[in-house]
């Protein structure tokens, strides 16, 4: 899957593109730090879910495995 990505992920919106071709590589190093920096957050979301998740099920099993001594 991330190779097929590799290509996409050099799009951007229109706005965007039109901002970065007029300006310099700082502020086009700028932009894309900023869309980095927006994009850790749902995966962040996500990895805490999936965490509380796998916690939530540990301490099911270790309630059951207790229950049955």
């Amino acid at each position: 899957m991330l190779v097929f990505a590799v290509n996409l992920s050099y799009a951007q919106c229109a706005m965007c593109k039109a901002v970065v071709e007029n300006g310099d590589v700082d502020m086009a190093e700028g932009i894309n730090n900023g869309i980095s920096y927006l994009m850790v957050f749902p995966y962040l979301l996500v990895g805490i879910l999936f965490y509380s998740l796998y916690r939530y099920k540990k301490n099911q099993n270790k309630k059951i495995v207790g229950q049955k001594k």
